[in-house]
């Protein structure tokens, strides 16, 4: 009971994730219909559109179930997303497995197919996204649009800041490539 008490003095997200992690599934829903749409753009833009929907619903099945972990010393949003990364990564280990055992394609000829001809269609970022290598797309992500320095990427990527820089550089030549 004390811990309602302290609800209104508290961050919203953290209230509401208390409020949750006692099994309160009103407040988890008002913190998915808070952050589902982030969560989605992110994994839309890591894993790819044909597995977004999958891994968000994923994000938050963990999320449920971890919320007792959520000490509050973050932002539940920060929390969240750091959660939504591991999960998209370890999904996107799931994929490339299943694609390597399953399709054979050859990755030079997905940048000449994803190529525009005419110079007068504008460009779709998801799939200029979609040529990128994995590594170079995540780092690309991570840091160009969300924000991350390289640092907390080469934690997250479990990869050195030297590593990330290099892929950052290597999805920005070939997105200029894409657009030439």
């Amino acid at each position: 009971m004390e811990r309602l008490a302290l609800a209104p003095t508290l961050n919203s997200d953290t209230a509401d994730a208390q409020l949750a992690a006692e099994g309160d599934a009103e407040a988890f829903e008002r913190l998915y219909r808070k952050h589902s749409a982030r969560i989605h753009s992110l994994a839309r833009r890591m894993i790819g559109p044909e597995e977004a929907d999958d891994v968000t619903q994923d994000v938050f099945v963990r999320a449920w179930r971890k919320l007792d972990l959520f000490r509050g010393d973050a932002q539940f949003g920060t929390w969240l997303y750091r959660l939504a990364v591991n999960v998209i990564l370890g999904k996107r280990t799931g994929v490339a497995k299943y694609r390597d055992r399953h399709e054979s394609v050859d990755v030079a000829d997905l940048a000449l197919a994803s190529r525009r001809e005419r110079v007068d269609l504008r460009m779709d970022v998801d799939s200029a996204l979609a040529t990128l290598p994995k590594g170079a797309r995540q780092v690309f992500v991570l840091h160009d649009v969300e924000g991350y320095t390289h640092e907390e990427i080469a934690e997250m990527l479990d990869v050195t800041a030297g590593t990330s820089k290099s892929q950052l550089h290597r999805a920005r030549m070939t997105l200029r490539q894409h657009l030439v």
